[in-house]
């Protein structure tokens, strides 16, 4: 990595817990690629202060976090369709000044499904209601699924996300024995199996990862969450958090820097964000 000079071009990342995963990413490919850039993890308790510094400052580009998402919508200048469609922002872009969010989180979990050719007449349970939730309902929703349920025990929030994308709200788990509603696509979108309290926790019950075709878990950290190991002992085709945090990051990364990556840059990189 270059020595930090006058020159350099700095990008942060805002979140509630930060982590170094989005950190080791992009500055390995900074270094990589010889490119004169610095990443670096924040955290803050003034959401406005620290856009303010953003543009101020000109920093580059900003990757955003629970809980910050939806706060960050009014501070900004331009919100691109990917963001405005969900109400939720992860990257901004400061261009001389003008900052511009977009969601890359829903451009990774949509490119995953289509690469996955998950078949759009599966029927898909999705538990969560929070601000990812809101990218993986709308990516399934843009990719044609009509057969989608948001399972969310918040009883404002569970149905006002089903109702907007056309879908329905169950605030418990259907029984795995039921067959007016066999699951083909579980989809885990809250804490459960992350690092920290729950960590041992598995987003569903053992009957519907057995009778599921595709464990999804939007879970990042670890990358084996209980439930993506449960769904690979059940033989089941998983789609992992890693990828999705990966993917999300490469097209911040593009956005940044200019710099498209090649799938290759970005498994190294990702597995470099991940090495102990």
């Amino acid at each position: 990595m270059p020595i930090l000079n006058k020159d350099m071009s700095v990008c942060i990342s805002l979140a509630g817990r930060p982590s170094n995963l989005g950190t080791r990413f992009h500055n390995f490919l900074y270094d990589e690629l010889g490119l004169n850039f610095i990443y670096k993890a924040f955290t803050t308790d003034d959401i406005e202060g620290a856009v303010r510094g953003i543009r101020a400052l000109g920093i580059r580009g900003c990757s955003v976090s629970m809980p910050f998402k939806e706060a960050v919508i009014p501070l900004v200048d331009v919100v691109e369709e990917s963001a405005a469609a969900i109400e939720s922002v992860n990257t901004i872009v400061n261009d001389g000044g003008v900052l511009t969010a977009s969601n890359t989180d829903y451009e990774a979990i949509a490119e995953l499904i289509a690469v996955s050719s998950l078949d759009p007449t599966s029927r898909v349970l999705m538990r969560g209601s929070g601000g990812m939730a809101k990218a993986v309902v709308a990516a399934f929703r843009g990719a044609g699924f009509d057969d989608v349920t948001v399972l969310a025990r918040n009883a404002v929030a569970g149905p006002a996300l089903a109702e907007k994308y056309g879908y329905a709200w169950v605030a418990d788990e259907p029984t795995a024995d039921d067959p007016a509603r066999t699951i083909d696509v579980i989809v885990n979108v809250t804490p459960l199996g992350m690092d920290g309290p729950d960590a041992e926790s598995v987003a569903f019950s053992p009957g519907l990862i057995e009778r599921a075709e595709t464990v999804f878990d939007v879970v990042a950290f670890p990358a084996e969450t209980p439930l993506i190991v449960a769904g690979r002992a059940a033989g089941k085709r998983v789609i992992t958090g890693a990828e999705v945090i990966a993917l999300q990051a490469a097209r911040q990364f593009e956005r940044y820097t200019g710099v498209a990556l090649t799938r290759e840059q970005v498994e190294r990189a990702s597995a470099f964000s991940r090495a102990e």
